[in-house]
Order: structure tokens, then sequence, then C-alpha cells
């Protein structure tokens, strides 16, 4: 068994790719340094990241695939499951070493498997789209909790970039601990203390932490949904399948 350790980055698996190819080791298993280790392998590498080699394999990957190839690779590797380094690089290989390459043949496994993960990784997205709630802070900015299944925020960056130009919002994913903070001019990473994610994760912020207005519209919005519910009418099965519950936590009006 031939074992490549890296550093849990996109770049560090394109890095990989080079250094398999480079030295003739194709490997069995990769893992992230934080991953455990099999008790018995033949031979182990520590791949180094390195970004003019990944960039080199990128390129070469460009020229065999096509923009919505790239792109269902880009949502596998969002989706942070454990299988996701070794499909990811077998997809590679086989696209590299096959003269046409085979980004659409599904009769591969790993094909379908990628087209699999892929798409929920976008529904995931889009999902999170649709029920994202704001809330107004005292200090101007609309900010939104969200748990998604899978680590999207890139994915979604654009629609609200464009929805809300100018206005500086936060979408902050609380399962993972960061989010993407937008100041009507550029987007970038952030992250909170682990006593103030206790609190982000309640879905509910102070009201000292609110706008004067916030949570006088909260309070509208649940009477609003709570008028136009009929009771006898009420199916959480249909409900559930256009309003997964998975999105429930931090919707105003299901608080």
């Amino acid at each position: 068994m031939i074992i490549f350790t890296y550093d849990n980055t996109f770049d560090g698996l394109l890095s990989c790719v080079f250094f398999a190819y480079e030295q003739k080791k194709f490997p069995d298993l990769i893992l992230s340094e934080s991953d455990q280790k099999p008790l018995f392998a033949d031979e182990e590498y520590y791949v180094t990241t390195e970004k003019e080699k990944s960039t080199r394999v990128w390129k070469a990957l460009e020229k065999k695939l096509s923009k919505f190839a790239r792109n269902m690779m880009l949502s596998v590797w969002l989706s942070e499951l454990p299988e996701t380094a070794m499909l990811l690089f077998r997809y590679f290989r086989k696209n590299i070493d096959h003269p046409q390459g085979i980004e659409m043949n599904f009769g591969d496994d790993d094909v379908l498997r990628i087209k699999d993960i892929a798409q929920k990784v976008g529904t995931d997205a889009r999902k999170l789209i649709q029920f994202i709630r704001f809330q107004e802070t005292a200090d101007g900015i609309w900010f939104a909790p969200v748990s998604p299944r899978y680590n999207v925020l890139s994915l979604i960056v654009p629609h609200f970039k464009s929805r809300y130009t100018t206005q500086p919002w936060i979408i902050y994913d609380t399962g993972r601990n960061v989010g993407l903070y937008y100041d009507t001019r550029t987007v970038q990473e952030i992250s909170f203390s682990q006593k103030d994610l206790a609190e982000l994760k309640s879905g509910k912020l102070d009201n000292e932490k609110l706008s004067g207005e916030e949570a006088f519209f909260q309070q509208l919005w649940k009477e609003y949904f709570r008028s136009i519910t009929i009771k006898e009418r009420i199916n959480l099965k249909l409900q559930r399948q256009h309003m997964p519950k998975h999105y429930w936590k931090y919707l105003t009006e299901i608080q």
C-alpha cells in the first residue's frame, strides 16, 4: 500500500497529482495530516504543496475538461467527504491518461459518484440561498447565521453580491466557524471566538446587538406567518418537501 499525506488543500491535492506522475508512484490512500494512518503501509510520502506544480496540473486539466466538469470537481472538493481526495485523484488520473478524457462517461463508477456528490452540493447551495434570513445589527451590517451540510459559502457569494450590492453583510457558517463579510466592495473571510460562536449558534442575537427596528420586524414577520397558517390544512410532509427541516434552525418564522 502506498500512502500520500498532504495539507488538505485543493492545491495540495493537485501537488499530489504532480508528485505521483513525477515519481511514478500512485497512491492507494491520500490522507490529511490529522487523519488516522493504517498500521501497515509499504510506502509513505508527505507531499509538500507547491503552487507552481499545482498550477501546472490545473492547466493540464483545463485542456482536458470542460468548465462544467471542472465546476463539478470543485463542488466535490467543497463536500469535504472522507472519500473526496482519492475520488478526485482517480478522476484526475483517468482524464489525464485517457486520450479524449472520460468526464461524461457515466459508465465509470468514479464519474457517476462525482456527478452525484456535485448535485448534492449544488442543491445545498440553492437551498441555502432560499432559506437565509438576515438580521440587521446595530452597526448596520446584515447578519445571517447558516448551517449548510457542505462547505458552500463560496458558491452563494455571487448571488448575494449582485442582490445586495450596497449593503454590508455577513453570512456565517456556525458549524465550521467561518464566515464571509462583504463591505460593499470586497468579500473577506472572518471567524469569531468560541464565546461569540456559542451565541451565534442559537440563531438569535441579543436585542442590544440588533438595530432599532429589527426586533419589531422579526416579531411582525412571526405574527404574519402565524396568521396565514390554516391549522386544518397543515401538511408537515409537504412542507418538509419544499422546506427541508435541516434549514429550519435559523428561520425567523420557525424560532
